[in-house]
């Protein structure tokens, strides 16, 4: 019975001990803890590489005659141009004209000093005359009873880069929103009116 009894004990006695040894770590024995599994944020995904290659070129703060802020633009390379995608508060409801203008000024009240439209090529205004339009000719913008809009569009045959038709070109450009509806077909600058917000184009 006693001899017995000595062997159970010796039997826990080995359990216990087999169940507390360990395996000496990878870095005990001279090697390299394996690494974890890389996490999926490490890795972009194929959408988020591509918007990485979208990235915005340009960018406008877009003022009243105020100076008050009223919105905000971004630009981007197009196949077709330039594209422009933004929004605007504050701003009268309706249809406004919308366009590029040849000079890199805003000077309130009037905003004059932005000069014609941008025109590389002497076109005629608007998309409407066989002889148009300007590189500087965008849809109209149509402002909501709220004072609001936003607006995505491409200036056709501008560019980004180092040449005549850039918008970065010697002098800037600027964005100019006027108060009335541009009739896409009347030179200079198709009817709209007074210009009530201006903003200009500066690299991002």
């Amino acid at each position: 019975m006693k001899q017995f009894a000595v062997m159970l004990t010796v039997t826990a006695l080995l359990s216990v001990l087999a169940c507390t040894r360990r395996e000496p770590s990878a870095a005990q024995r001279g090697g390299v803890e394996p690494q974890r599994e890389a996490s999926s944020r490490e890795y972009p995904t194929p959408e988020a590489s591509r918007a990485r290659t979208d990235m915005p070129a340009g960018e406008v703060v877009l003022k009243d005659a105020k100076g008050k802020t009223v919105g905000a633009a971004r630009l981007f390379a197009h196949a077709d141009g330039v594209r422009i995608t933004g929004e605007v508060h504050d701003l009268p409801h309706g249809p406004h004209g919308f366009h590029v203008h040849e000079s890199g000024s805003c000077e309130t009240p009037d905003f004059k000093s932005a000069g014609a439209h941008f025109n590389p090529a002497g076109k005629a205004h608007g998309d409407l005359s066989p002889l148009g339009p300007h590189a500087g000719d965008l849809p109209n913008l149509l402002i909501g009873h709220d004072g609001k809009a936003k607006f995505d569009v491409v200036a056709g045959g501008a560019t980004l880069g180092g040449d005549e038709a850039s918008l970065f070109k010697s002098g800037g450009t600027a964005l100019v929103i006027h108060a009335k509806e541009d009739d896409r077909q009347s030179d200079p600058a198709g009817n709209a009116g007074d210009r009530i917000a201006c903003g200009v184009i500066a690299r991002k």
